[in-house]
């Protein structure tokens, strides 16, 4: 099963790709999509809706798991971060219709064992999970991975946290 992760945002989407063969996770590719701060809106939810669709044409994953938007610390971008998001979820359900939601909690507790895990705990575990030398950069890559392990290891089969 091929997973795409999302790390939404609108100055900078995180995105990583695992294969799930057995239980076993392969990184299949990571990165992130950029947006200019000089751009309007529209132009930066353009730009991620095509990058989006690029990577459904090159990777063609089974399922995406997006982190649900969290905006305790930072409420002066959660309305452009809900745009970014809303597009993202948008595309990714006409090019596949299995879609999974985490909580950063559930994202903690999935890859530590903790929800209430550091940053550098979780990119510690993404790194040893999937047999990599070295953290992935940027930290939104790292943070799209962590979303797609996190799905990786709760059973698709149950559908727990699809969106309807």
């Amino acid at each position: 099963m091929r997973i795409l992760g999302i790390d939404p945002g609108y100055a900078i989407v995180g995105f990583g790709i695992i294969d799930n063969n057995m239980g076993e996770n392969i990184v299949v590719d990571y990165g992130v999509i950029e947006t200019s701060k000089e751009l309007v809106m529209p132009q930066r939810l353009d730009i991620i809706e095509n990058a989006i669709n690029e990577i459904f044409d090159v990777y063609k994953p089974d399922c995406v798991a997006i982190e649900e938007l969290f905006y305790f610390r930072n409420q002066t971008t959660v309305i452009p971060v809900a745009e970014a998001r809303g597009v993202i979820l948008a595309t990714c359900y006409k090019r596949c219709k299995a879609i999974f939601e985490y909580t950063p909690l559930q994202i903690k507790q999935a890859l530590t064992g903790q929800g209430r895990a550091e940053k550098a705990q979780v990119q510690f575990m993404t790194k040893t999970i999937l047999n990599l030398e070295k953290i992935p950069k940027p930290d939104d890559a790292a943070d799209a991975l962590a979303v797609a392990l996190c799905h990786s290891h709760i059973n698709p089969n149950l559908n727990v946290n699809r969106v309807q």
